[in-house]
């Protein structure tokens, strides 16, 4: 059986992370989202990929190449257009016979619950997640462990159930999918297509999700995606720990790197190749550092993903922060990751002010941002791709 996986989008509301990045390639516990779930999918039984690409696919195409490297196969076939999830599946016809799953680049999903979905027999079958908040999601109504309909975020929703866009299809979906009218928003939606084949009378069922099921919607959902995923790491190191270095739980030290003498590193933590840590800094907790990255002394950092390439000058604190890739904390830069007051931190995305839902949360850094020395800032703050502040900065916005 193949996996069709959606990978087309850039990702507009993970800005400035996906400015140079395609969404599913930012990294997790310092490996793409996709490769994740490729991973879940091959331990699942799935032998077949079919990405299907669009934005920076070059990118997804040198990293996965043609899948030997994980011992499967990878095929990529380009949406055009990016015109709705029906349009995104309608891509793989040909290139996907028999049962097929459809899995969406930037979930994360467990490999149990894509085990109890292989399984099924029916025509198609929806993965559902209970929820507390349904009318945020396309919901479905049931009867008799079947679906009779689905209804986009509805204000009074028939149950909790709500649509994880994790789907098992048959080829008879393609014919319906080239029958499926543009919805209100313009676009060619799967739901719509699924709902023909319920008012054809073809047994459309649904699996409920008991794993691990995340949605990277927004950047601080890469952060509730490591906690989850670092809690099961097993500590190894391939680099070098100088004495009176401590390492305590479950860390992981890649490659080259250098654990210098002072340093102090509390598990679960992954460190990756060629990075040189220390001396005296103190590396928290469900924190993730990629490959190439400088730690200075004197150094915290706490439930933070950085990426390639960032150096982190010396007497610089970051806490639940996603730093980009070729970043430079000027010495003496401090993320505030709390408000006074204790209340969920705001952000602001595409000029909406969100809830993060989070209590915790620092700075939103984009690729090649420059600190200057004794910068400050604020929580909640997304600074873009290039940006840079001069000495003594307080960054609030």
């Amino acid at each position: 059986m193949k996996a069709v996986v959606l990978v087309a989008g850039k990702g507009t509301r993970m800005e400035p992370l996906t400015s140079d990045c395609p969404k599913v390639m930012l990294q997790v516990a310092n490996k793409p989202i996709l490769e994740h779930i490729l991973n879940s999918a091959i331990e699942a039984g799935i032998e077949g990929f079919v990405f299907i690409t669009g934005y920076l696919e070059e990118q997804i195409k040198e990293y996965f190449e043609d899948g030997s490297k994980w011992g499967t196969s990878v095929e990529y076939v380009r949406q055009k257009e990016q015109l709705g999830t029906a349009n995104a599946i309608g891509c793989a016809k040909g290139y996907v016979d028999g049962a097929f799953l459809v899995l969406n680049g930037d979930m994360l999903i467990g490999q149990e619950d894509l085990k109890a979905l292989v399984s099924r027999t029916e025509e198609a079958v929806i993965c559902v997640k209970e929820v507390e908040n349904p009318s945020d999601f396309g919901v479905l109504e049931t009867e008799n462990n079947r679906v009779v309909r689905i209804i986009e975020k509805p204000k009074n929703p028939p149950t909790n159930l709500a649509n994880a866009g994790v789907y098992l299809f048959r080829e008879s979906i393609f014919d319906l999918i080239d029958r499926t009218g543009a919805s209100v928003r313009n676009e060619f939606e799967i739901t719509d297509s699924l709902q023909m084949l319920i008012d054809n009378g073809s047994a459309v069922g649904y699996s409920p999700l008991d794993g691990r099921w995340i949605d990277i919607g927004y950047p601080w959902d890469l952060l509730k995606a490591e906690e989850h995923l670092l809690k099961g790491l097993q500590g190894r190191c391939e680099g070098t720990v100088e004495p009176n270095a401590t390492i305590k739980g479950e860390v992981v030290i890649g490659k080259g790197t250098l654990i210098r003498s002072g340093s102090y590193i509390e598990g679960p933590v992954i460190i990756g190749e060629n990075c040189d840590i220390g001396p005296n800094c103190f590396i928290r907790p469900f924190s993730a550092i990629g490959n190439h990255v400088r730690v200075g002394n004197a150094v915290e950092i706490k439930n933070t993903i950085i990426m390639e390439h960032t150096h982190v000058g010396h007497l610089s604190y970051i806490g639940d922060s996603i730093i980009g890739r070729r970043c430079n904390f000027g010495a003496g830069t401090k993320v505030a990751n709390l408000r006074h007051d204790g209340k969920n931190i705001k952000v602001m995305v595409k000029g909406r002010i969100l809830d993060s839902g989070r209590r915790k949360l620092g700075v939103i850094m984009g690729d090649d941002v420059h600190t200057g020395i004794n910068s400050s800032i604020n929580t909640g703050v997304i600074m873009e791709k290039g940006r840079f502040t001069y000495p003594g900065d307080i960054v609030k916005h």
